[in-house]
């Protein structure tokens, strides 16, 4: 994998740039739609190239490992063809569904003990199987395993989750030495700065992870309830530390504001579920504020979903038609919010280079903030 700064913003941090793996071209900042169970909920994969069109999606490694599992993965020839994806993909570690199983796990040094959420079975994560299950998945790019805390976190309990995760870490490092690539394409590897909403933690944890060496490096432990200036100051501590030739990606963030005040960090790559199940929920995100398409107001507006026109969806249909089908429970009514939804965040995350690279992009983030920031 090898990563090109194009540009960067004179008025905040944020970046342009271009990664490159054997999949192809990322064109960052990004946004990863996320394809948990080897799917973007409710989207076929062509409607996911041609109208939503990511350059890279998200796996997820702790959900695939279960079912189908990684031997009918192995069997398909990895993730990409059982999914018949040609594009760039991303598995995270299984860390973060790890912690939000609080009851069902037990984290010691060895790796973590968990209990299937589908049929009760026990299974054990340890930063050398996890390795393995990434390399069988088949993703261009795998995470290291961590643990993510929770927020609120004691402060004793956050430095010694931290250092768990560093020597985890290593051992993730030793490990993928000696297991070679399945499918004839490499696999890039992020490890993830930890420490909590605690400045001295997380700039300790963005030195550990910069001193590794790797790639790319991951952000974790943020976008779990904490305020967002919080998230935004730990991003900030993090982002001046970890290297600038390298991609940065904040795990799990966010709202379209979130991605933006992000980027002006100095982010690149983001993702999270927040697109697709608002969208099965009738929320809708647009340049101009989110629309509750289940309020009564849109019963008889006739006007197009989104006159932007992002994908087919928005002017294909109103939203009065889109109100009807989540009011009568109608399957189309998730997708098409869905595909909206997706399309915008793309078209964001795109809008925001073409004004890096034009030299104007934290006027134009100030402007969009503001006018997001609204219930339509």
């Amino acid at each position: 994998m090898t990563f090109e700064l194009k540009g960067k913003d004179q008025q905040s941090k944020a970046r342009a740039g271009v990664i490159t793996t054997d999949h192809g071209v990322i064109e960052t900042p990004i946004f990863m739609p996320v394809g948990t169970v080897a799917s973007v909920k409710g989207v076929h994969q062509r409607e996911l190239k041609n109208d939503i069109n990511p350059d890279i999606i998200l796996g997820n490694t702790y959900h695939l490992y279960l079912r189908p599992q990684t031997t009918i993965l192995e069997k398909a020839g990895g993730l990409h063809k059982f999914m018949n994806w040609d594009r760039n993909i991303l598995t995270d570690s299984g860390g973060y569904q790890v912690y939000s199983l609080s009851a069902n796990r037990k984290i010691k040094e060895e790796g973590v003990k968990f209990k299937s959420h589908i049929d009760g079975s026990y299974h054990t994560f340890t930063p050398e199987n996890v390795m393995e299950i990434q390399r069988t998945i088949g993703a261009d790019i795998i995470m290291a395993f961590d643990e993510c805390t929770p927020y609120p976190c004691d402060y004793n309990y956050a430095k010694r989750s931290m250092h768990m995760t560093h020597r985890w870490l290593d051992r993730c490092i030793n490990h993928l030495e000696k297991v070679p690539f399945k499918y004839g394409y490499s696999q890039a590897f992020f490890p993830i700065v930890q420490g909590s909403t605690y400045k001295d933690l997380r700039k300790q944890s963005a030195e550990y992870i910069a001193n590794a060496g790797a790639v790319g490096n991951a952000i974790g432990g943020l976008s779990v309830g904490e305020p967002a200036e919080e998230m935004y100051a730990m991003t900030d501590v993090v982002c001046e530390i970890l290297p600038e030739d390298k991609p940065r990606y904040l795990m799990g963030v966010g709202t379209p504001i979130n991605i933006l005040e992000n980027i002006a960090l100095g982010v690149d790559m983001f993702d999270c579920v927040m697109p697709t199940r608002n969208a099965r929920n009738g929320m809708l995100f647009t340049a101009h504020g989110t629309i509750n398409i289940k309020n009564k107001k849109w019963e008889a507006d006739f006007s197009p979903i989104d006159d932007m026109g992002i994908t087919y969806v928005d002017t294909d249909y109103t939203k009065a038609y889109l109100r009807h089908l989540f009011s009568v429970n109608e399957r189309l009514g998730a997708q098409i919010a869905t595909i909206h939804n997706l399309g915008f965040y793309l078209w964001l995350v795109r809008e925001a280079r073409k004004h890096i690279l034009a030299g104007d992009f934290r006027t134009w983030k100030d402007m969009m903030v503001k006018q997001m920031d609204k219930r339509l």
